[in-house]
């Protein structure tokens, strides 16, 4: 996948957000500015035994659920050259079968409703989904336990 170099920004919704558990993966790469953000058309998914989310496009009428809450964080194009093999890391972007894909999206800032583009991880392995929970106000920092890695330590 080509990335365009004008796109040096990701959504996180779960462990990467500040204050969560891997957060200090995001900071690996280098300065970034992290402004709260929603993603819609998407379902958050807290995953069980794994204990961490998963984004899918969601199969619900658009506009019939809330969006996914999380930040936006935008990097310099220097920070984000050097912080990109750090999240597609965690995100297993490169395991066979890959855990997520990254995808282009268009998040909504919060305050503000700004629209911005961004890159966002989506999970790539449907057959993992069984005992998966919605979470149904797309907001994982809600989940109990969140804090405590899952069966595969991510």
């Amino acid at each position: 996948m080509s990335i365009p170099p004008d796109l040096t920004a990701v959504f996180v919704y779960g462990t990467l957000m500040p204050g969560e558990r891997n957060a200090h993966v995001a900071r690996q790469g280098g300065p970034f500015t992290a402004q709260e953000a929603a993603l819609s058309g998407y379902d958050l998914l807290h995953l069980h035994p794994e204990g961490y989310p998963a984004l899918r496009p969601s199969a619900a009428p658009p506009g019939t659920q809330a969006p996914v809450r999380g930040y936006l964080l935008t990097y310099t194009p220097q920070a984000w050259e050097a912080a990109l093999p750090f999240l597609d890391h965690l995100e297993g972007l490169h395991e066979q079968p890959p855990l997520y894909r990254r995808e282009q999206v268009t998040v909504t800032t919060v305050p503000g409703g700004q629209p911005r583009p961004a890159w966002v991880y989506v999970y790539a392995r449907a057959d993992r989904l069984s005992g998966a929970q919605w979470l149904p106000g797309g907001d994982w920092r809600v989940t109990p336990a969140r804090d405590q890695p899952g069966s595969d330590e991510r």
